[in-house]
């Protein structure tokens, strides 16, 4: 064997060893290769009909959630605006290529002027989503995000159950890696600096 032969068959085991395909992971972020994510046609919170296809080209911190939630969207919305926050002080221009959204899961009572209120509470760009039942539900499906109404007798009071992620989305609409809501503000802020480029 020749000795470029033996080098090219070096290289070409390396790319196909386990440790190149997680540093290629770890490149494209944790959630690369991900089913998160995909169409959605929904309204937007100035009653506009938006898709998917509107937000091409921008990374997206995609959030779902409720505006009745008595206690850990308000939490978590407001961690992670204050992390986007930072990160526009720290670095404006990428800052500019993140759109926050936040997409309902109680459509009956979120109409589009309760989320106009609503989002605008938390950061001056976040957007936020609703539509018909069927609409919701299909973004929730492609977004895995469980939810459902809680069990209160029909109260219009009543509790709506969901899963809690935050995903960073890069500008192709594919998945990069969830944010911590959990955490500070600063770590929202390092997570965004560390992928958005």
């Amino acid at each position: 064997m020749n000795r470029s032969m033996f080098f090219a068959l070096a290289l070409l085991a390396g790319a196909c060893s386990p440790q190149a395909g997680n540093d290629q992971q770890a490149a494209a972020g944790p959630l690369a290769g991900a089913r998160i994510g995909g169409p959605f046609s929904l309204v937007d919170q100035d009653g506009r009909r938006v898709t998917d296809k509107d937000f091409a080209g921008k990374y997206r911190i995609v959030y779902f959630g409720y505006s009745y939630c008595p206690d850990v969207c308000p939490v978590d919305l407001q961690k992670l605006m204050q992390g986007l926050r930072l990160f526009e002080r720290e670095n404006p221009a990428a800052a500019q290529k993140v759109q926050p959204l936040f997409i309902t899961v109680d459509p009956v009572r979120d109409t589009p002027a309760a989320l106009k209120t609503y989002v605008a509470a938390f950061h001056p760009r976040l957007v936020g989503l609703t539509g018909s039942e069927a609409e919701v539900a299909a973004a929730a499906k492609a977004y895995a995000v469980y939810y459902r109404k809680a069990e209160n007798e029909g109260a219009s009071e009543y509790l709506m159950d969901h899963s809690r992620q935050t995903y960073l989305m890069g500008p192709d609409g594919k998945p990069i890696a969830l944010l911590p809501q959990d955490e500070s503000p600063e770590a929202v802020a390092a997570e965004l600096a560390r992928w958005v480029r």
